[in-house]
């Protein structure tokens, strides 16, 4: 491979139409009489004349790439790349299938609520919080009970210490206007609640195909 190949092979292209790169420069693109240079396995090679890091890099099928433009002399690495932007490009792409976004869930309670309500208003805070989500709670005070703000804090209190092994209070009791509200946080990253959700169901489906392939034996027999 000639010099002017491996110049045109090599050098990446800006990725913004401005023609600022916000690559890091990459072997001709290097504008510096002399490197610290990093071999390919993280070994110190030393201070070295920038035309010697090239002449290493092409010798070697590799590219000089400046990792820390900053230091005096920048700092460069002899490394493909291609795969290296290849192999960052699937990490990257890999943690945004991972990451799951964090939704806050409301339910809005009344002071005075009926036993019944509150315990199917507490099931779903429960559902909520399983799923790794975060709850707003609200108590909505009505005429005179805004008089009486402690019944909604002793309601709050109450729920919070009701859902304890499954969240936690992330933002105490306030008062806001007419409201009292609260946030419960899930002891339970979503993540996991979503990786717990998954072998639930995979175990699930387990046990049915079991069940299933022991009715065939009994059909047979």
């Amino acid at each position: 491979m000639n010099s002017e190949a491996f110049s045109l092979f090599r050098t990446p292209r800006s990725t913004k139409e401005s023609g600022i790169s916000v690559e890091p420069r990459v072997n001709e693109r290097i504008r510096v009489p002399e490197v610290r240079l990093v071999g390919p396995a993280g070994e110190q090679v030393g201070i070295v004349r920038l035309e010697d890091a090239l002449r290493l890099a092409q010798e070697a099928d590799l590219d000089l790439v400046e990792v820390a433009p900053n230091e005096r002399p920048p700092v460069c690495k002899l490394m493909d790349y291609g795969k290296f932007k290849y192999e960052a490009a699937l990490k990257a792409r890999e943690s945004r299938r991972n990451q799951v976004n964090t939704v806050i869930k409301e339910m809005k309670l009344r002071p005075k609520i009926d036993p019944h309500d509150y315990e199917t208003k507490k099931g779903h805070v429960e559902r909520f919080l399983k799923m790794g989500d975060k709850v707003k709670v609200t108590i909505m005070f009505r005429g005179r009970e805004q008089s009486r703000p402690e019944l909604g804090y002793n309601l709050l209190k109450r729920l919070a210490e009701d859902v304890a092994d499954l969240g936690f209070v992330e933002y105490a009791p306030k008062q806001d206007g007419r409201n009292m509200i609260m946030v419960l946080g899930p002891v339970k990253k979503k993540a996991d609640a979503k990786a717990q959700r998954e072998a639930d169901k995979a175990a699930r489906a387990m046990t049915v195909d079991g069940e299933a392939g022991q009715g065939e034996e009994s059909g047979d027999a």
